[in-house]
């Protein structure tokens, strides 16, 4: 079986990279080789490459610059999805798209469900929301799965940013007003390949799984216990990281949202309910902090 990968430079897709190797012929391609802002490089990639099974991690993800460029997050978020899954029900191959918790607008007191109304903040939950109704518009077989506050040893993300400025400073100021599941790639990279081998099992005749599920980490923090989770860790992290730890432990200081202003809104809870991951296919990822400690474990393989 063919597998066609996006965006295997960034975080999930690179990890998917060998997380779907036992299923089939991975092809991985990056925004050099497929252009999302053009319908037509995405047409010409799918048909050359003939996958039955398509996984689109590529996203535009700079949630701040988003609000001075719609017009390009729309093109990336929102109609290359559905360029991606007007492709797919052509060939009859599976599309698997990976959406967000920015879909919400955080004021839920617990858990958001699948079933939970939607309503964006800002242009990345709009553009993201916007690709998920343009696969369900065209009603190929699909998989959209939610996650959140994703992290890697590679790119730039939260981990990362924090083990920088822990090198830098002596006092680390983070937002202690927003709640979520931090989740690594590596964790998402593995649950998606464990959700699709036994999605697969189903008759193709038989789409009763298609549709939307959240996949994140158990459990849930702020911004500030996330930091002050790696800060404890931080020898843990240099060595994963292949670099050496900073000379001491800065001080995390929790401070509100409205002390860090940023031109987009994020939601004030992004926690996600996993149950329908877990009914549908018997796949639950372990807790955030599980998942942190197994990932700083790994031997350093990221530049």
């Amino acid at each position: 079986m063919r597998i066609l990968v996006t965006g295997v430079t960034g975080q999930v897709g690179r990890d998917l990279l060998g997380a779907l190797a036992p299923l089939g012929e991975v092809i991985g391609v990056d925004r050099g080789q497929l252009d999302l802002m053009s319908p037509d490089a995405i047409r010409a990639t799918v048909r050359s490459v003939a996958p039955a099974l398509i996984f689109n991690p590529a996203a535009y993800t700079a949630v701040d610059r988003a609000e001075s460029e719609p017009d390009a997050a729309m093109q990336v978020n929102g109609v290359a999805p559905g360029v991606l899954a007007e492709e797919a029900r052509r060939l009859g191959a599976r599309l698997v798209h990976y959406s967000t918790d920015y879909v919400f607008d955080g004021q839920n007191p617990g858990p958001y469900t699948e079933s939970d109304a939607t309503a964006p903040l800002g242009v990345y939950g709009a553009t993201k929301l916007a690709g998920e109704r343009a696969i369900a518009a065209v009603g190929c077989r699909h998989l959209i799965l939610r996650t959140s506050w994703v992290y890697s040893l590679h790119g730039r993300n939260f981990l990362t940013t924090m083990h920088r400025l822990a090198g830098e400073r002596d006092e680390l100021r983070v937002v202690d007003d927003q709640r979520g599941s931090p989740t690594s790639s590596a964790q998402i990279a593995q649950a998606s390949a464990r959700t699709v081998a036994r999605w697969l099992d189903e008759a193709d005749s038989e789409p009763g799984r298609d549709g939307v599920y959240h996949m994140t980490c158990a459990g849930s923090t702020t911004w500030c216990g996330f930091a002050r989770a790696i800060v404890a860790r931080l020898a843990a992290v240099s060595q994963a990281l292949g670099s050496p730890p900073p000379e001491h432990s800065p001080t995390v200081t929790a401070i509100a949202t409205a002390d860090f202003p940023t031109p987009a809104r994020r939601p004030a809870n992004s926690v996600l309910d996993n149950a329908r991951l877990r009914a549908a296919f018997g796949v639950a990822l372990p807790s955030w902090e599980s998942a942190l400690d197994a990932l700083l474990t790994v031997p350093a393989s990221h530049p």
